[in-house]
C-alpha cells in the first residue's frame, strides 16, 4: 500500500500564489506517475497535473499550463504543486494521487486540500 497526506493550499488573491506539497510512505517500488487533481463545488474531479516518478515527464491540463509546475522531491519523498497567477476558477479541493506500474490507473489519493482564490 502507498499513504499519500497533502499539505499546504489555502486562501489566496487572483494573481497571487500558493503550494500543495503531497508527503508519499509505504510500498513506493511500484509507482510510475504521480499527479493532483482538483474537484470544485458541484464538479467532477479533474485531472491538474502529472509527473512521472523519475521527473523526467510532465503533463499539464491546458487549463492551468504555464501557471503551475509539478515536480518532485525523491530526497523528502514528496512532489509538490506550485501554483501561481491564481484565478477565481482554480478554486477547488486538489488531491494529490499515484499511480503503480499495474495498470490500474490512479490508485492512490491524499485526504485533498482546500485551495480558494478570491477575485
Amino acid at each position: 500500500q502507498v499513504q499519500l497526506e497533502s499539505s499546504g493550499g489555502g486562501l489566496a488573491q487572483a494573481g497571487g500564489s500558493l503550494r500543495l506539497s503531497c508527503a508519499y510512505s509505504g510500498r513506493l517500488f511500484n509507482l510510475y506517475q504521480l499527479g493532483w487533481f482538483r474537484q470544485a463545488p458541484g464538479e467532477d474531479r479533474e485531472f491538474v497535473a502529472q509527473i512521472t516518478w523519475s521527473g523526467g515527464t510532465t503533463v499539464y491540463a491546458d487549463s492551468v499550463k504555464g501557471r503551475f509546475t509539478i515536480s518532485r522531491d525523491a530526497a523528502k519523498n514528496s512532489f509538490y504543486l506550485q501554483m501561481t497567477s491564481l484565478k477565481p476558477e482554480d478554486t477547488a479541493i486538489y488531491y494529490c494521487a499515484a499511480a503503480a506500474q499495474n495498470g490500474a490507473g490512479w490508485s492512490y489519493w491524499g485526504q485533498g486540500a482546500q485551495v480558494t482564490v478570491s477575485s
